[in-house]
């Protein structure tokens, strides 16, 4: 069961950090696994995301449907459409956090317009405050949403300092100036570090966007952790091996789950399945720390 109490620390700016999610960069590259929570079901993505912490994850993202996902690719996409199809909603988002059996960090992934209009079933009232109080409680640890810019994020950012809740943005490779300053100045946690330009979607290959994006926040101490496209353990290693502190891997777990809807494995065989390449995926980071001379 997911721990809904939260311990903080300090970010360098003073604003409270999750000491849990800055654990898990701790002792080596963190593999940070994403899944939509509910696809294709309640009880199969439980097994699923459980599966992906015995697999070696050290942080999970939970996607939180929303039904415009602008950030996706149509993996995912496809992932929220069986989500919603089957009845996920905020609340029950919840509480399938705080029925999850896992000792990992959660990070909820979702949009800007579920969190400012959300409402507790007991409240009227609604916005940041109310979504962040009930995911601490619940047990989450950090949220990434990509449609929010940072110069809109005050609002969230101060809900998340209250409850000692990271907010991690996403950086792309084409962030830069006042933009870029605006999101350093306010992520915790870690920095979603965006592979490549476009949506998300597992890759044969790693782009070269990924070396320059982290020369360029270099100057940031903050751990920066790699997403869109990593598809293997061979990619896994190379892009730790460039100096990520992590990696985030959705799509190539995703299509798993979506190969197992289509062939009707039962939740067992999925489950093994996504184990299977959580493990490699894992093993791959820890290679590309040895690679990289940080042991």
């Amino acid at each position: 069961m997911a721990d809904g109490s939260q311990s903080a620390t300090r970010r360098s700016d003073g604003a409270a950090a999750n000491s849990e999610i800055a654990a898990a960069f701790d002792d080596g590259p963190a593999f940070i696994p994403y899944l939509a929570v509910g696809d294709p079901s309640y009880e199969a993505s439980k097994a699923y995301v459980e599966a992906l912490a015995r697999g070696g994850a050290d942080i999970i993202e939970l996607g939180l449907p929303f039904s415009e996902p602008i950030a996706e690719g149509p993996t995912i996409q496809g992932a929220i459409v069986r989500a919603l199809e089957g009845g996920m909603t905020p609340e029950l988002f919840f509480e399938f956090v705080e029925d999850l059996a896992v000792d990992v960090p959660l990070v909820c992934m979702t949009y800007y317009n579920l969190i400012y209009q959300y409402s507790p079933p007991d409240s009227n009232e609604r916005g940041p405050e109310q979504f962040v109080a009930r995911a601490a409680d619940a047990g989450i640890s950090g949220l990434v949403v990509p449609d929010l810019p940072a110069e809109e994020a005050d609002p969230l950012r101060a809900a998340c300092d209250e409850y000692g809740l990271d907010l991690v943005f996403i950086v792309a490779p084409t962030t830069e100036g006042e933009r870029l300053q605006s999101m350093m100045q306010r992520v915790s946690g870690y920095v979603y570090v965006q592979a490549r330009l476009g949506t998300t979607g597992a890759k044969s290959d790693v782009s070269d966007q990924t070396d320059r994006s982290l020369q360029r926040l270099s100057e940031w101490d903050v751990p920066k952790a790699v997403g869109f496209g990593i598809s293997s353990g061979e990619q896994a290693e190379r892009i730790v091996a460039s100096g990520a502190d992590g990696i985030i891997v959705g799509s190539a777990l995703v299509d798993i789950v979506a190969d197992g809807v289509d062939n009707e494995w039962s939740t067992e065989e999925t489950a093994a399945k996504l184990e299977t390449k959580a493990r490699e995926l894992a093993e791959g980071a820890a290679r590309g720390r040895s690679a990289n001379g940080r042991e």
